[in-house]
């Protein structure tokens, strides 16, 4: 089936924003949310797709305009939508059902997780990499005493984010180029969390610490191939059990 980019009207002649209805909810971000989830999928639009205007968004569901302004600033934030000036909001990314147990912005904060992590995959490859062959040996001997500071703080159940990155900052100083660090740093920050997102939570993630004593000692070793073999390691579990929280099969 051929797109047009600014598709509306569907092949029953509805306009997409016909498909939603008035919010009467204390909770209206996360309604309207839902709200437009469903619309999306109900009108059958796709990525390339054009989100009806904000005005028309906010007449139907019976909210103001900076209410609906909000709810696309953290969609776009989640890189699911892009605004070109003059030309409207367009669809950038798959937006899951509004339909199933996990919350609607749960899911959609994961699956742009899932795809953030498919490009971190592919720079902190490269990264461990350099860094295991460039390393000198006092960065070697730096790196695994910050991964023993990293594991006493998280083995304490105490804040463990700083020490986790002074560790991995010091593989980024470790590969010769600083863009590494720089880059991975704005990944960390590049996508918006709700509140109430489990993504954002100390006990996230945990189940991927042990591993990071093995790519220490990788690095120490001067082994690249097993420095990769453990970051990927590293990535597969944090994959995994944001899989499990939206409740996706493997990709």
């Amino acid at each position: 089936m051929n797109r047009t980019p600014d598709l509306l009207i569907e092949r029953d002649g509805r306009d997409a924003a016909d498909y939603l209805e008035r919010i009467d909810t204390k909770m209206r971000g996360v309604a309207v949310l839902d709200a437009l989830a469903d619309m999306i999928e109900r009108a059958g639009l796709g990525v390339g797709d054009r989100l009806p205007p904000e005005i028309t968004l906010a007449e139907h569901l019976g909210v103001g305009r900076s209410t609906i302004r909000e709810a696309l600033n953290r969609w776009e934030g989640l890189g699911l939508i892009k605004r070109k000036r003059g030309a409207g909001t367009f669809l950038s990314a798959r937006v899951p059902s509004s339909k199933g147990l996990v919350p609607t912005m749960i899911r959609l904060e994961g699956e742009a997780l899932l795809r953030l992590m498919e490009v971190r995959r592919a720079l902190e490859n490269d990264v461990v990499r350099k860094a295991t062959v460039n390393a000198s040996r006092s960065q070697r001997a730096e790196i695994s005493r910050l991964c023993d500071a990293l594991l006493t703080e998280v083995y304490a159940h105490r804040p463990w984010r700083k020490a986790d990155w002074a560790f991995h900052g010091a593989i980024y100083d470790a590969s010769g180029n600083p863009m590494f660090g720089q880059i991975l740093s704005r990944l960390d920050h590049a996508l918006e969390r709700s509140a109430e997102s489990p993504f954002g939570r100390d006990e996230f993630g945990m189940e991927s610490f042990p591993p990071h004593r093995h790519l220490a000692d990788a690095i120490v070793a001067a082994d690249p191939d097993r420095a990769c073999a453990a970051i990927n390691h590293i990535l597969d579990i944090v994959e995994g059990e944001i899989r499990t929280i939206i409740g996706s099969g493997a990709a």
